[in-house]
């Protein structure tokens, strides 16, 4: 059984994380995305789609820098959730014509790509 300390020798920081790296890549797509929502978006769906982004990779690093196993997959759980909730609000904006069906399809294809990961991250750590 590998230990909570072999856990972090082997991944040093956050950082080091393919999950979290490609979440960073995912908010600032997110960020050119919703450039050219409405101005009266901006406090609306606009600020909803970025907070939620933006709550993904830092729930990935917050939880990276706790104790235990348990602890991180709880916050690697909770970027799942916000996870979903931003692809709900892009279904959204799409509806709204907010953004272009190639904008949707690649980000769905990012949230695809993220739910693997974190799924499989969630699982090695429950092994373990």
């Amino acid at each position: 059984m590998i230990s909570d300390n072999t856990i972090k020798i082997i991944m040093k920081t956050h950082k080091d994380l393919e999950v979290w790296k490609k979440s960073i890549e995912m908010v600032s797509m997110i960020y050119l995305v919703t450039k050219s929502f409405p101005k009266e978006e901006l406090y609306g769906i606009t600020n909803q789609i970025r907070r939620a982004a933006v709550s993904v990779p830092s729930n990935i690093a917050e939880g990276s820098g706790r104790n235990y196993p348990k602890e991180f997959v709880q916050f690697l759980y909770i970027s799942t959730g916000s996870l979903s909730e931003l692809e709900t609000q892009i279904i959204i904006s799409h509806n709204l014509g907010y953004i272009n069906d190639k904008q949707k399809n690649d980000l769905d294809t990012i949230f695809s790509d993220l739910f693997k990961m974190l799924s499989g991250l969630i699982r090695s750590l429950k092994t373990k």
